[in-house]
């Protein structure tokens, strides 16, 4: 059996050290916003190549967090797309404001910045492009659109962790990144964690606050916040991780590589690295016709595979109960029925991607 992924390979391949570190923090006693914490934030926002990072509970509240700090609200818009996971609208409906959804570009599968502009309104407050899959949303396009009508800009990075664009690192362009490090992230934790990264010193002290129940110091309430704080547990084996980071970013973009060149040809539609971005592979995303039939094909040969996402975010039952109004993306319409994520990851042998291809090829 190919599983889809394997975490049980990558601690083992790094066991020692985790246990190490582990085993200090048991020792130390101490367990929430401690060293640990503190030396994540400052060697990941070194990593990011920018000045604060705020450790949290996870990356729906990374979101949450950043669009509370920077005071986006009731009545406001914020223009996202629906190709996502739920977490990306659902921060924005926690804080009141409404996510206005923008089709996707054909190659990237990101939002579209070039239509963008048409969904601006008198109520747009912000721009929220998710880094799908593990390339980068064209932030250039997406920044100059946001200095024009002077519009916010949160950068969903829950998936392109060490991802570029232009050369500089997911995160930094907006005036936050959001980060998840959900256990199957390409720097994974081993359980829920997130991160806010951004250069401004002022919001990185209202996310520290929001982030610790609105308290700066302790005892000193100045905002309705949010009990979301990475851990010391979490944060010691995210510093073991963030060392390994860009080999296994380069060893996913290996795999990508074999899985590409082994496909070419086949009728499906590969995956594609845009100009200037760095793509770190966090999935590997083929689009189909027969797109349930291989999937079925594929786990009768022992070869699991995913889909992210079966179904758009305004298509969600949930979101049906929150606005009448349904934006139209035809892309991601058509997308969304064709897409399947193949297995990826560090571990993954040369051998096993070859014969996923064979399969495909085979079907």
């Amino acid at each position: 059996m190919i599983l889809f992924g394997d975490l049980k390979k990558q601690y083992f391949a790094i066991k020692n050290e985790i246990d190490a570190a582990a085993k200090k923090v048991f020792y130390s006693g101490w367990f929430i916003l401690g060293k640990e914490a503190d030396n994540f934030e400052k060697e990941f926002a070194k990593y990011c190549g920018v000045k604060y990072c705020v450790g949290v509970a996870n990356g729906l509240e990374a979101l949450q967090i950043s669009l509370m700090a920077l005071g986006v609200k009731s009545g406001d818009e914020v223009i996202t797309t629906p190709l996502t996971a739920m977490a990306t609208a659902l921060a924005i409906i926690k804080v009141g404001a409404k996510p206005i959804f923008v089709d996707i570009d054909p190659r990237s599968f990101n939002i579209d910045a070039g239509k963008i502009e048409q969904a601006i309104t008198k109520k747009t407050k912000a721009i929220l492009p998710v880094h799908l899959y593990g390339q980068m949303a064209d932030m250039g396009t997406i920044m100059n659109i946001a200095k024009k009508h002077n519009l916010l800009v949160i950068e969903d990075c829950a998936q392109a962790h060490g991802a570029e664009h232009q050369g500089k690192k997911a995160g930094s362009f907006g005036d936050c990144g959001a980060f998840s490090f959900y256990p199957s992230k390409n720097l994974g934790a081993f359980g829920d964690a997130g991160c806010v990264i951004t250069d401004n010193a002022k919001l990185a002290e209202k996310i520290r606050a929001l982030r610790d129940y609105g308290q700066s110091g302790r005892y000193n309430h100045i905002y309705f916040g949010l009990n979301s704080r990475l851990d010391e547990l979490q944060a010691t084996i995210l510093r073991v991780k963030l060392k390994y980071l860009d080999v296994w970013n380069k060893r996913r973009r290996q795999l990508a590589k074999i899985y590409s060149q082994s496909l070419a040809g086949v009728k499906i539609v590969a995956p594609v690295e845009l100009k200037g971005c760095f793509h770190i592979y966090h999935l590997y995303v083929i689009r189909v016709g027969k797109r349930n039939e291989l999937i079925k094909y594929l786990l009768k040969y022992g070869v699991q595979t995913g889909v992210h996402y079966p179904k758009l975010v305004y298509r969600q039952k949930a979101y049906k109960g929150f606005s009448k109004k349904i934006s139209h993306c035809e892309v991601a319409e058509k997308y969304c029925r064709e897409i399947i994520s193949l297995p990826l990851y560090p571990e993954l042998a040369a051998a096993q991607v070859k014969r996923i291809c064979r399969l495909i090829k085979n079907f």
